[in-house]
Parts: structure tokens; C-alpha cells; sequence
């Protein structure tokens, strides 16, 4: 790689969030001014949008960065779940096993936790990843969650982060009790060209350029028409413009340099990209009310019941949970898999998990570090109840025991 010779100590455009490379920008200032006062004094719930590369999860890692052992975090990317399994990941997270739970315990768990933190002075933040996924009945209880109140008010902070599709879902009437409790809305976008050169010299000096020059001005201007000023765009070509100056021993980086990844990419200009595709709100059924913060039936699921369970583990730690049903889940590093596990230990898409009425299997997808069972570097392996896959340094645990009852 080019940190030797263009003496940096760190590489400036990793793809992987990461907070230390944050740039200030006036949205990114905003939604960390938004999470800090929805921690302070929770007040409903803070909405934070953006397209794909806009920064939603480098602010959120920033701002998390900052907060000391007084919060209890629980953060959920699983979101294409049922209202069950969304109950049993925020258990999960707050250190619970929930799975032989009726929906009314976990629900009364729930709230004796946070009321136990909130004596205790602490002070609880949710955050959900991918929040556009979210079906009606899973808003249904957030919107729940966001009435739990104690002697101090209301009893947790919400973060709900998502694309921009989550803003159209607001909109939906089937979750207006949730859109109802939405106190703040804070919407990422791609940069203004003014502030590209100092997203990308910011990003470079904390990598250890010490104010030097990487970029030529003519290269800055075929960025900008290429990147549209959409961060991960920015960061992806800077990087590979970066690669073929390397392996020309050039410095700064020219035109020339930054046209030969974008043919290495097969980029066109973004103006010639379009606009990202939007989804409609969904033609949901009319809503039914929520009382808060009283723990009614939930509204009738017509998703199919779970089979069975995986639960993730690191360090002997619960830290994440997920439903199986009939079908496939995609097990890796990216918030695209249906179950992620961001480590660099992990791939991009590592394993899979297909469940069918013969059982569940699980299989390696010709991962770096490959699937161990039982210390044996494994292919593909039929599950049984407690069974426990190593992937890298991290445990799935699977569960073929679904709850006998999660209505009651």
C-alpha cells in the first residue's frame, strides 16, 4: 500500500465507519447535537436519514464514542424482523435471555430495567440501524417503548437511522403513533463542492499528512463531478486515485491519476447517476391505537412464526440476536447481510444460514477466515439445538427451540 512511501500512518479513506475521521459538517454537527440532547432529556424519538455513503454510521460511532459508562447503549441492525424478535434483540442487548418470554414479560422486563437504570442514574439510549425496514407492528413498539416512563421522565432515548425511505414509512397512517413521538428530524447529504477539498485534506491530516498537498486542483475537480459530494463515493475514489499515484511513485495525485480510477471503477459522473431509487410509503392497514406506556396485545402478525434462533457472542457476551424463519440468512461484515457482525475477522459475506421444514444448515460462502464447529474448519454443517459456530471472534449460538407462546 502507498503509507510508506507517501509517509501516512494510517489509510485516510477506509470505506469501514470509523469516528476518528469524522468530518464537522454542519448536518453531521446536528444530528450529534440531536442524539446528545435525546440523552440528556429524552423526549420521543430523534429520526436521523440519509442516502447509502452519507455518514449515518461514522456520526453515530462518533457520537457513541463520546459517551461514558453512565449510558447504556443497545443498538439494533437486525430490522427486517417481527415485533417478537425486535422485543428479544433489545433484551438481548440489555444482557437478558428472552426467548421463552411471553410478549407481556418481556415487555414488563423491559420496563423494570429501565426504571432499575433510571434509580440507579443512568440513562438508557436505543439506536436502530436500517430503521426503513422496519414493519408497522415493530414501530408499533418502539412507539411503545418511547412512553415508558419513570420518576424522571421518559425512561429511554431513541435513534431511529435510516434511508430515506424511513422518512416516506413516517408518513405512513398505519405508524402515526410512532410518527407522533418523532421530536427531531436530521437529514444527511451529500457535501457541498465548496467543502470537498476539506473533507478530503480533513480525513488526509488525520492519517498524518500534516497539512501536504495529495490532491492537484484539476484532480479536486474531476472528484467533485465524480463523487457528487456523497462521502463514501469520495473516500472510494480518493483511495483508488491514490493507488495509481502510488504506483507511478507520483505526488500530489493529478488528473491523469484520478481518470485512471475512475475506468478502474467504471464510474460515470454522478450527475449521470440519477437519483436514487425511493420507495413509496407502503400501503399499510389503517392504524391501531397504542396506548403508552401500558403494554397491550400486539396487533395480529402476518409474518411467519420463527423455527428457531441465532444468537451472536463475543468475549462471553450476548451482543446480538436474530430470528430464523423458512429461508436464507446471509451472515457478514457489511449492514447489507441479513445478520452483520462488523469485525475485520469477518468477510463481506461469510456464511449463510438456510432454514427449510428438514432443519437448518449452515455454510461457509468462501469466506477469508472460514466457519469453525467444534475447533474444525468446517464447509457446511447441519444444525443441531446448541450448536456453536466460530466465525472469527465471534460465537453463533443456534437455537432450534422457537417460544411456545408469543402473544399472550
Amino acid at each position: 500500500m502507498y503509507l510508506d512511501l507517501f509517509r501516512l500512518k494510517a489509510l485516510p479513506f477506509r470505506l469501514s465507519p470509523d469516528a476518528s475521521f469524522l468530518y464537522p459538517s454542519r448536518p453531521h454537527d446536528e444530528a450529534r447535537a440531536s442524539m446528545a440532547a435525546a440523552v440528556e432529556r429524552p423526549d420521543g424519538i430523534v429520526v436521523i436519514t440519509g442516502d447509502t455513503g452519507a455518514g449515518k454510521t461514522t456520526v453515530i460511532e462518533g457520537f457513541l464514542a463520546t459517551l461514558d459508562a453512565s449510558v447504556v447503549v443497545a443498538r439494533l441492525n437486525q430490522t427486517q424482523v417481527t415485533a417478537t424478535g425486535f422485543l428479544q434483540g433489545l433484551l438481548v442487548q440489555f444482557g437478558f435471555s428472552p426467548f421463552t418470554m411471553t410478549h407481556a414479560e418481556m415487555l414488563a422486563t423491559i420496563g423494570a430495567f429501565l426504571a432499575a437504570q433510571q434509580a440507579a442514574g443512568r440513562r438508557v439510549l436505543l439506536v436502530v440501524d436500517e430503521a426503513q425496514n422496519l414493519a408497522p407492528d415493530v414501530l408499533a413498539e418502539v412507539a411503545r417503548l418511547s412512553g415508558f416512563e419513570g420518576g424522571a421522565g421518559q425512561a429511554i432515548a431513541i435513534v431511529l437511522s435510516g434511508q430515506p425511505a424511513l422518512a416516506d414509512l413516517l408518513e405512513a397512517p398505519a405508524v402515526a403513533t410512532t410518527a407522533a413521538r418523532v421530536r427531531g428530524h436530521v437529514r444527511l447529504a451529500q457535501l457541498p463542492s465548496t467543502e470537498i477539498g476539506a473533507y478530503i485534506q480533513h480525513r488526509l491530516d488525520i492519517a498524518g499528512a500534516d497539512g501536504r498537498t495529495f490532491f492537484e486542483d484539476e484532480a479536486l475537480e474531476l472528484i467533485r463531478r465524480y463523487t457528487g459530494g456523497v462521502p463514501r463515493l469520495l473516500n472510494t475514489l480518493c483511495d483508488t486515485a491514490l493507488m495509481q499515484a502510488w504506483e507511478q511513485h507520483s505526488l500530489p495525485a493529478s488528473a491523469a491519476h484520478v481518470r485512471a480510477a475512475v475506468d478502474a471503477l467504471q464510474w460515470v459522473e454522478y450527475a449521470a447517476r440519477g437519483p436514487a431509487p425511493r420507495r413509496l410509503p407502503p400501503a399499510f392497514p389503517e392504524p391501531v391505537p397504542v396506548p403508552a406506556p401500558v403494554a397491550p396485545a400486539l396487533p395480529e402478525s402476518t409474518r411467519e412464526e420463527a423455527l428457531g434462533y441465532v444468537q451472536v457472542s463475543h468475549d462471553g457476551r450476548i451482543v446480538a440476536a436474530l430470528e430464523l424463519r423458512h429461508g436464507r440468512v446471509i451472515i457478514g461484515r457489511t449492514s447489507e447481510n441479513d445478520l452483520q457482525i462488523d469485525s475485520k475477522y469477518v468477510s463481506r459475506h461469510h456464511c449463510q444460514i438456510t432454514v427449510s421444514a428438514e432443519g437448518a444448515v449452515v455454510e461457509d460462502l468462501n469466506s477469508t477466515n472460514g466457519i469453525h464447529v467444534r475447533g474444525e474448519r468446517i464447509r457446511r454443517h447441519v444444525l443441531a439445538d446448541g450448536d456453536v459456530v466460530s466465525v472469527g471472534q465471534h460465537t453463533l449460538t443456534y437455537l432450534a427451540v422457537p417460544p411456545t407462546d408469543t402473544n399472550s
